[in-house]
């Protein structure tokens, strides 16, 4: 039997106690920042429209010139005057129109108002600076960019406590040129604040208590000695390996203490006969795992992975690389010569992710190699292709592909798009751009779908870079995507990059882009550079 060396009644009653104490702290505390923000509040509320009302007396055009020149005029008497009206009728603290110094983050004064009722004047006299003690960032905030503060601000002073409000003083052109602070005097909230919360801490504690005792009863005649039992036969189920007593069955409280044991009940006979079934689970999830790695390195095998893939071939460099999002991947590149003259290059993007999308994967690459190498022209190869995977395409998956061929010799590429994304092409004496050719619609989409050709003339040193859609839809922890027009950025920082070095560039700007962020999608490249014959 499970050791009891303290009571249970006990222990629960000590923790109610704890839990009372928790109780009353968390109304009280609860309570008096509710009652004390709600009235701060208002007194921001207050003082943003006492600034809103020196706002009227104040000429923003004026700021500058008292601080450049030290000296006064009618103007600023006009406005001291009215501001200090304002201040003595509302008996607040105090009204001060200042400009921030963020070099040294203080308060150059061009008014205040307590300069009437100070014994030392010269505190508060113009061009006096003041260090900003709190709310630096809320303060330079309101400066420049003239919002309001999403917060109130509480500073002590010599003063006390006061609650403050800022605005912004603009010039005739809407310029910022200063701020206007408002500070209101909390001496009376401070003091209702405190009565409060004796009267609170009072009160819940009260509430607390008599529920404790009563809870206390209700604990032990109806809730102790069930759990014990419970506990015990639990405790006994672990010592005997799993030998299921009949003694929870004899828990009969018509609560949810007998539904307690009823579950535990069936727990210990669901443990026992998951236990049987654990090991037969884990064989079979290591066999999948070990067929998926099989199948990644079968993927990996079908695409071209040896480069340079045509070392006795000088008249073009060569390079791609595929990364499935998970363990196989839809997206695959292939590149072979047709003849001796002609180089097909294929770049494609399967729907989804996954086994399903590297079964495509595969029929899509065999069927375009295939057609290919009969010599068709690409739009035709397209349209045969598509007409095949129509057939039987019950999963109504489908495939976007650029193929292009090129004829080494002269340099023309002959190329066509179904759905894919536009190429991007770099003349010898230019940048990267992309070159936005017409889509065809996609392979296995629907049957006898006609596709278009389109010829570019390559130069020795132009460059042609295809991608699928994984590269600019890569997205950041922040799901802001990586799109083309960083693409386009980073292919012009290493414009003069072998093939193999201008996507490893891409890939590690990719990587810096989405940090720790998740692949989303199969991300594949394929990048020639032409050097003529």
């Amino acid at each position: 039997m499970l050791k009891t060396n303290h009571r249970l009644n006990d222990r629960i009653i000590l923790r109610c106690v704890f839990m009372a104490a928790a109780i009353c702290i968390a109304v009280c505390v609860s309570g008096y920042f509710q009652y004390r923000n709600s009235i701060c509040s208002a007194y921001r509320e207050f003082g943003y429209r006492l600034g809103n009302a020196a706002l009227e007396f104040i000429d923003g055009d004026s700021i500058a010139a008292y601080l450049q020149t030290g000296q006064t005029d009618e103007k600023y008497d006009e406005m001291a005057e009215n501001i200090f009206r304002l201040y003595h009728r509302t008996q607040i603290t105090s009204i001060y129109v200042c400009i921030p110094d963020e070099t040294d983050n203080t308060l150059i004064n061009i008014y205040d108002a307590r300069i009437h009722d100070s014994d030392h004047p010269e505190y508060y006299a113009l061009g006096v600076k003041d260090p900003i003690s709190t709310n630096v960032v809320e303060i330079m905030k309101v400066y420049k960019t003239g919002g309001k503060t999403d917060e109130y601000f509480i500073r002590k002073s010599s003063f006390g406590y006061n609650c403050s409000a800022v605005l912004p003083v603009r010039n005739s052109d809407l310029e910022i040129t200063a701020l206007v602070f408002v500070d209101i005097p909390m001496l009376s909230i401070e003091e209702n604040l405190n009565k409060y919360l004796i009267t609170t801490i009072l009160i819940t504690f009260l509430i607390v208590a008599v529920f404790v005792f009563l809870l206390h009863i209700m604990i032990k005649s109806g809730i102790v000695r069930p759990l014990e039992l419970i506990t015990n036969e639990t405790a006994e189920f672990i010592r005997s390996e799993n030998i299921i007593s009949d003694k929870l069955g004899t828990v009969k409280t018509n609560d949810e203490i007998e539904n307690l044991a009823v579950s535990i009940l069936q727990m210990e006979k669901d443990i026992n006969s998951y236990i049987g079934n654990i090991s037969r689970i884990t064989a079979e999830k290591e066999r999948i795992s070990a067929e998926l790695n099989v199948a990644a390195q079968i993927q990996s095998d079908m695409l071209p992975g040896i480069f340079p893939p045509f070392p006795d071939r000088n008249e073009f460099d060569i390079f791609a690389s595929m990364h499935p999002a998970k363990e196989v991947g839809g997206d695959f590149y292939d590149f072979f010569f047709i003849d001796d003259d002609r180089l097909a290059l294929v770049i494609a993007d399967v729907s989804g992710k996954g086994v399903p999308a590297a079964l495509f994967m595969v029929i899509s690459k065999t069927l375009l190699k295939n057609h290919a190498l009969t010599g068709h022209s690409p739009k035709e190869i397209l349209m045969r292709v598509n007409n095949q995977l129509c057939e039987n395409n019950k999963a109504e998956m489908f495939v976007t592909v650029w193929l292009g061929v090129l004829e080494i010799s002269t340099g023309k590429l002959t190329a066509a798009n179904a759905g894919h994304e536009y190429p991007v092409i770099k003349k010898s004496d230019g940048q990267y751009e992309l070159f936005k050719d017409k889509h065809g619609f996609v392979l296995a989409g629907m049957e006898n779908t006609k596709y278009r050709e389109y010829e570019l003339q390559l130069e020795k040193g132009d460059v042609l870079f295809v991608y699928t859609d994984g590269v600019a839809e890569a997205a950041d922890t922040d799901n802001e995507l990586y799109g083309t027009d960083r693409m386009i950025a980073a292919l012009n920082s290493s414009s003069d990059s072998s093939p193999e070095n201008i996507i490893n560039n891409i890939s590690k700007d990719i990587n810096r882009f989405v940090g720790g962020a998740e692949q989303f999608d199969d991300i594949t490249m394929l990048a020639l550079t032409y050097n003529g014959k």
